[in-house]
């Protein structure tokens, strides 16, 4: 098994060095499962459980307080799962594969997406708050409810930040993309961003997987994750291929992103125009 995994492109990391030991964990111990499907699941379970992403716990505020999680994965074959605004949920991307396995849709959101993981005992009432949130929360001071429009404008004060979790996997050949966030940071309440969009935050094809991780509204717009599978299957290779999404993306958006990228004989890309963006890659016999 093959795993690459991200963990997020941003600002530099406070603790690089401890990040990347988790983000190696969670490669290595993808790349031990016996599937693709498997391999993104456990590993993205990984980082999702680390307060030291913005992922599950650890995650992203929004505007009134609470966080909320999104998730998407998408198979070679085409089979499709996400799922967005879940407040409580830590581990995403499982609600994410249940939608792609045991429903006839591709997305399901907020409170409905809450009941899915409960009816398939993925646990739903999670602390997902870090000290580090709860520090950062507590400095702002968000205006009194009620006024929309004075909310807005505070929005676009505080709104920022752009880390996410992803992972792609192949045993050979089959292929599996999956990322995992908590949005941005001070996003409106209920905001989903690229992460369960398919083609913007994770996509698959025969020919490679991606997840993508930055600026989320640009990459949404872009389809950044569908561009550097496309520029694969059009005869790069997959560091070229996400070299050059990076780059027409910075053209086109004038923002910040990165993605992976991985072929089935094992071949990983990786690629980034922000200051920074962790990734960890293991190869299991």
């Amino acid at each position: 098994m093959h795993v690459i995994v991200h963990g997020g492109a941003g600002s530099p990391a406070d603790e690089p060095a401890d990040r990347q030991a988790v983000l190696d964990s969670a490669s290595e111990r993808g790349a031990a499962e016996s599937t693709p499907m498997a391999a993104v699941r456990t590993a993205v379970n990984v980082l999702e459980q680390s307060p030291r992403f913005n992922a599950g716990t650890g995650s992203a505020v929004q505007s009134d307080g609470k966080i909320r999680t999104d998730a998407g994965l998408m198979t070679d074959s085409g089979q499709t799962g996400a799922a967005c605004a879940m407040p409580g949920v830590e581990r995403a991307v499982d609600v994410a594969h249940v939608v792609a396995t045991e429903t006839p849709h591709i997305l399901v959101a907020g409170e409905h997406a809450v009941e899915i993981a409960a009816a398939f005992d993925i646990p739903n009432d999670c602390d997902l708050w870090s000290d580090r949130t709860r520090e950062r929360w507590e400095e702002l001071a968000p205006p009194a409810e009620g006024n929309v429009r004075e909310h807005i404008d505070w929005v676009h004060e505080q709104f920022g930040g752009s880390d996410t979790v992803g992972a792609v996997a192949t045993d050979g050949e089959r292929l599996v993309a999956a990322t995992s966030t908590g949005g941005r940071w001070c996003a409106l309440a209920g905001r989903v961003g690229d992460v369960p969009q398919v083609g913007s935050g994770f996509y698959a094809s025969p020919a490679a997987a991606a997840s993508a991780t930055g600026a989320g509204e640009a990459i949404a717009r872009f389809g950044l994750a569908r561009k550097a599978v496309e520029l694969v299957e059009d005869g790069l290779g997959p560091q070229l291929a996400a070299d050059r999404a990076i780059r027409e993306f910075e053209r086109v958006t004038d923002e910040q992103a990165g993605v992976i990228v991985l072929t089935d004989d094992g071949t990983p890309g990786e690629s980034y125009n922000s200051p920074a963006m962790q990734t960890g890659f293991y190869h299991a016999e």
